[in-house]
């Protein structure tokens, strides 16, 4: 023990305490000499080392990026992987086109952007014709090449916009009614959402119904229906204005005045659309349907609305 310790104390050079101590902790035991314990320092480094350790390091990191770059060349380089991808897209394609065939049976998205091809102008008229139908003269729809003129270039064209903002504003007006009148709940609120909603699916399809069991060829579609069915809105939030700034009392004059109004307006506005088809009947090219009942339609559709306005709007004033 003693001369073993010697003889390594004398290898080592004398630079001092600390030099001795930094080189002895990085050289490992001469070869041939017999150590009473095996010198591992100059092994793998221990990994809570300053002198080895750096933040970030990853050691396997070179490896793993090489195997993806390997799995990817892989992938676009393999003719089957390729023939998938070729034939999923495919098949994405022809789900896409046979979803937008299904909706087009249903409904045109073209026509659909028809009926909302509006501007300022063509909205402000319009709602001066719902109030003030009296003074409008020219009520025929124009054409251009057997087209119809979009709103926004014919004030006599329906729409789709003035009736869909006008559900909407109904809707936050009968919150605000209901507010006041401290009545508000969302489920009174969704309620009355619903029920106005579904009078006018009932009445849409009332009408179809109607003009195809009477064979009426008309230039009546699903959309224009839904469109003079709409217009009622306007004439309801009129009338709900004038019964909460004026009571009941203002109520009832402002749902004269809306139901006069609209009434007017659809007579005038279906006339062009259903009743012409009268001469034809007259002539004998259309139908054997007696064309009063052509009238009767219109009339009873025009009749209809001031009673769907009373029941939707009555509740929200007292």
């Amino acid at each position: 023990m003693k001369l073993t310790s010697a003889k390594v104390t004398m290898d080592v050079p004398h630079h001092g305490y600390r030099a001795a101590a930094k080189q002895r902790g990085r050289a490992g035991p001469p070869t041939g000499d017999s150590v009473l314990f095996e010198d591992t320092s100059s092994g793998a480094p221990a990994m809570n080392t300053p002198a080895y350790y750096t933040p970030g390091y990853n050691m396997a990191g070179p490896a793993n990026e090489m195997q993806g770059d390997a799995a990817v060349n892989n992938l676009f380089t393999d003719p089957m992987a390729n023939a998938a991808m070729m034939y999923g897209s495919t098949l994405a394609n022809t789900g896409k086109d046979m979803v937008n065939k299904e909706i087009s049976r249903f409904m045109s998205v073209n026509k659909l952007k028809y009926f909302f091809a509006v501007d300022t102008r063509y909205v402000l008229k319009k709602l001066m014709i719902l109030l003030f139908p009296y003074t409008h003269q020219d009520w025929e729809v124009r054409y251009h090449r057997d087209t119809p003129l979009t709103p926004r270039q014919d004030v006599n064209a329906p729409d789709l916009y003035i009736p869909t903002m006008a559900f909407i504003t109904y809707i936050l007006l009968t919150g605000m009614a209901l507010g006041i009148q401290q009545r508000f709940s969302p489920e009174v609120l969704g309620l009355c959402a619903s029920t106005a909603l579904v009078w006018i699916i009932i009445e849409v399809l009332v009408m179809l119904l109607s003009l195809y069991l009477l064979t009426v060829h008309s230039d009546l579609s699903t959309f224009d229906l839904i469109a003079y069915s709409g217009y009622k809105y306007v004439g309801m939030i009129f009338t709900v204005l004038c019964g909460l700034l004026f009571g009941s009392d203002g109520y009832y004059v402002g749902l004269a005045w809306s139901s006069c109004a609209l009434m007017f307006f659809i007579v005038r506005s279906l006339k062009m659309k259903i009743l012409p088809s009268i001469s034809q009947d007259t002539m004998g090219t259309g139908s054997s349907t007696k064309p009063q009942f052509r009238l009767y339609i219109t009339v009873a559709t025009a009749v209809f609305q001031p009673i769907i306005i009373y029941w939707l709007t009555s509740h929200l004033v007292r």
